[in-house]
């Protein structure tokens, strides 16, 4: 991360070399089976409603009768429930316009933080989010992929394999570089970005360039929001080892809150321009929250972008 984050004492603050990344890789490993299972433990108590793309066509589900029309080929006619209809009957069957949604997790350094303020890591929520909204996609007939790693799948089992691939990443990074996402499908990616505006900018617009809508949630830690530290402090950068040592912290907080304001108005405000979202959301919430409010922003057909930043970057 370019953007040093303040960090209390008690996280971790070396620099990671190859045995930290080993370590980390084995961390997220170690909790993924616990957080496969709270995710479709949340994705339980989710209401999907209709699906946002329901309609009559073609598919195997029954969608609903109404009158024939004439022209229309006899064969489609339902004969038996015409005989008690004093007008003949179509059965027509439900067709559901699957979706593509790349998913991505940011798995690097700053996000293995967690304060007092919390009882969970930013990793650990990127993750439980990642796979919970996994599931909920798939039960409503979406396909669902890792960007840049895994193909998008429509099965159950894809939350599942999403949490194999991230269970074994060797080199996790903020957003994959590689990634190629087709047109008219969804990317969303969850992290705290703390990369420079301008590498996070330029993501966005690769991939914006290639036809893919996105939807950023900046996960934070409250502590990150509230900076209540006071007194001599050292702060310590996740990736990077950099250390700060404050001999009186709370003069700091000020510019601290007003830089973190001013990174996150670029950000909304780039987001705005390319047509995506940005929302935050911080660890000490409900995971249903946020959940909710991105399972409502991907089956809207389009209609959330036309929403204005202040409203879709507010917390969730």
């Amino acid at each position: 991360m370019l953007w040093p984050t303040s960090r209390q004492t008690d996280s971790a603050g070396t620099p990671p070399d190859a045995d930290l990344q080993i370590h980390a890789a084995r961390e997220v490993a170690d909790v993924l089976p616990d957080i496969l299972v709270a995710a479709e433990r949340i994705a339980n108590t989710i209401a999907l409603g209709l699906h946002g793309r329901r309609k009559s066509g073609p598919g195997e589900d029954f969608w609903q009768f109404r009158p024939y029309t004439y022209g229309e080929p006899a064969t489609r006619i339902d004969w038996r429930r015409s005989a008690n209809q004093e007008e003949l009957q179509i059965r027509e069957r439900e067709w559901e316009a699957a979706h593509t949604v790349w998913l991505w997790p940011d798995l690097t350094g700053s996000m293995a933080y967690c304060s007092h303020l919390s009882d969970t890591a930013k990793r650990d929520r990127a993750l439980l989010l990642t796979l919970a909204l996994a599931i909920v996609l798939t039960r409503s007939g979406e396909r669902v992929g890792l960007l840049g790693t895994m193909p998008a799948r429509a099965d159950r089992k894809a939350a599942e394999a999403i949490a194999n691939i991230l269970g074994t990443l060797k080199d996790p990074t903020a957003l994959p570089v590689g990634a190629a996402p087709k047109r008219f499908t969804d990317v969303v990616v969850f992290s705290d970005f703390l990369d420079s505006v301008e590498d996070v900018s330029a993501g966005i617009a690769r991939l914006s360039a290639l036809g893919a809508r996105g939807h950023l949630v900046q996960i934070n830690d409250p502590i990150e929001e509230s900076f209540p530290f006071t007194g001599r402090v050292q702060f310590s950068e996740a990736e990077s080892g950099l250390k700060l040592t404050a001999g009186r912290a709370e003069v700091y907080r000020a510019a601290y809150q007003a830089r973190l304001a001013e990174r996150r108005s670029r950000l909304q405000a780039f987001c705005r321009k390319m047509g995506w979202t940005f929302a935050i959301h911080h660890t000490d919430r409900p995971v249903s929250e946020a959940l909710m409010a991105l399972y409502t922003r991907l089956t809207d057909d389009g209609t959330a972008d036309a929403l204005p930043s202040e409203q879709i970057g507010g917390a969730i």
